[in-house]
């Protein structure tokens, strides 16, 4: 289970990060290319950038896609839950129940229809062509305007994302139903930053000591304070 929430984060992360480097370097390639410097201008314009829109749709979409099943496991959802939280103990439990199960079961349909989908779209000529099946009766389906991808490619994103947000939904579910609890994100929360301040305490146990020559540290050998006698 680790390594699958690990993956689910890596995945979200380098689809944010490179989705947002490409933008970055689109934006910086058009308007660099628009100064008249000799050489570097034509150099420019002759590379191709259109492609980088569509890429970073594709891409967006699916971080959309799995960044929605990791707000189910992490429980950073928005949901309006003042009425639900009112009730009792019991009752409120019922609603949640009922909730995680109504989102399993829609964002299952949804996971079906899309493989369903993805499956006529052109994955079974691919499938069957790379398993040496003939493929001569079969439609190998469209592709993308820019980059000349499959089409059933990108939309694999509805059936793989949906399909593991309908596997948070029912994970969340039976944490639920054994420990009462559900997950909570704290907005506040860094993660590492409090090791990093309990690791400083430890390490600086005299946290308001002032080290410095005007004020020895009592605590070492040779430090010891003297005697009102032999104070001048």
């Amino acid at each position: 289970m680790k390594i699958l929430d690990h993956l689910e984060e890596w995945l979200i992360t380098f689809l944010m990060g490179a989705a947002t480097l490409i933008v970055f370097v689109a934006v910086l390639h058009r308007y660099t290319a628009g100064y008249a410097i000799p050489g570097l201008q034509d150099w420019l314009l002759s590379i191709n950038m259109t492609w980088a829109q569509e890429l970073t749709i594709i891409m967006f979409v699916w971080m959309a896609k799995f960044g929605a099943a990791y707000g189910v496991r992490t429980g950073i959802h928005v949901g309006v839950d003042v009425f639900i939280n009112r009730m009792g103990k019991d009752t409120r439990g019922k609603f949640i129940i009922f909730g995680m199960g109504a989102g399993a079961l829609f964002t299952g349909i949804v996971a079906i229809m899309g493989a369903t989908f993805v499956w006529d779209n052109g994955a079974h000529y691919a499938f069957f062509k790379a398993v040496g099946m003939n493929v001569e009766e079969l439609i190998e389906g469209p592709t993308t305007p820019d980059l000349e991808w499959p089409t059933w490619i990108v939309y694999s994103a509805i059936p793989l994302g949906s399909g593991l947000m309908c596997f948070r939904f029912l994970q969340v579910l039976v944490g639920f139903i054994r420990t009462g609890e559900l997950p909570h994100h704290d907005h506040g929360h860094v993660d590492g930053l409090e090791e990093t301040i309990e690791e400083e305490k430890a390490q600086n146990t005299e946290f308001y000591s002032l080290q410095d020559n005007l004020h020895p540290d009592e605590d070492k050998p040779g430090n010891a304070p003297k005697n009102a006698g032999d104070r001048k």
